[in-house]
């Protein structure tokens, strides 16, 4: 497998770093992979691979290089630290929804661009915030995304103006929902109107609710990690993304 490759993306508003991993040779689908409000980090990273590693080509972007540079957080404890959350959720509140979704067609361009990468049409992942933005970016830009997977994403279909439930008549994704059911941030209040905005506009969708895993579940450098449900999520969303998107084809050329 190759190291990945860091990229200077240019945007509307400034220079996100993104990273490109990808398999060792021939030609592969393309996905965007958003991380969760940890950004870019050794567990990212890890993530990434693993998704090169089952035949796609990975951009993984910074999703808060608008913040400028900040110190990490320690995910085993940030939760239970006042002055942790607070700075976390803070950078997480900086993101709108709006800019973020400009950052994505800069994302799919540069996807797009990389050598290797199959077809008009690539899949998008996302955890936490991370499933947020790549729900919404099935609905901002349909025609580019086949498919999309939410991981424990929060804030998904709420009374917000911009809610990202609210696009989606202009879904053409295949969609997956990986939901803990002790997510405060994904209510069943907000996952009846979840399906019922997808069910109303027949967008192809299914929701997988995970007894007995919280926020966060998917990552491994979370205290609230769970591998079992961890591996299950991985096995869904690869199944969304295999049937949606082109075959790989050997050999690189």
């Amino acid at each position: 497998m190759p190291a990945p490759k860091k990229l200077e993306v240019q945007t509307d508003e400034g220079v996100v770093e993104c990273w490109v991993h990808r398999p060792s040779g021939g030609k592969h689908p393309g996905v965007i992979m958003y991380p969760d409000a940890g950004s870019v980090r050794p567990a990212s990273h890890s993530m990434a691979e693993r998704l090169a590693e089952a035949g796609y080509v990975v951009l993984l972007p910074n999703i808060f290089y608008r913040a400028g540079v900040y110190a990490t957080f320690d995910f085993k404890t940030v939760f239970d630290v006042p002055e942790e959350r607070e700075r976390l959720m803070t950078l997480v509140r900086s993101l709108d929804l709006a800019s973020a979704m400009r950052d994505a067609g800069h994302y799919l361009r540069v996807l797009k661009e990389q050598p290797g990468v199959l077809g008009e049409r690539f899949g998008v992942i996302g955890y936490c915030i991370g499933g947020r933005l790549a729900f919404a970016t099935a609905g901002s830009h349909p025609k580019q995304i086949a498919a999309a997977a939410s991981v424990h994403g929060g804030s998904i279909a709420t009374d917000a103006p911009d809610s990202p439930h609210l696009a989606a008549g202009q879904i053409e994704a295949r969609l997956y929902f990986a939901i803990a059911d002790e997510d405060r941030s994904c209510t069943p209040e907000q996952q009846g109107k979840l399906a019922a905005a997808l069910a109303a506009a027949h967008v192809d969708f299914a929701v997988e609710h995970f007894k007995g895993c919280a926020h966060g579940f998917a990552m491994s450098d979370f205290a609230v990690y769970d591998e079992r449900a961890c591996d299950r999520q991985w096995e869904h969303a690869l199944d969304v993304l295999s049937d949606t998107l082109p075959q790989a084809r050997e050999p690189f050329g």
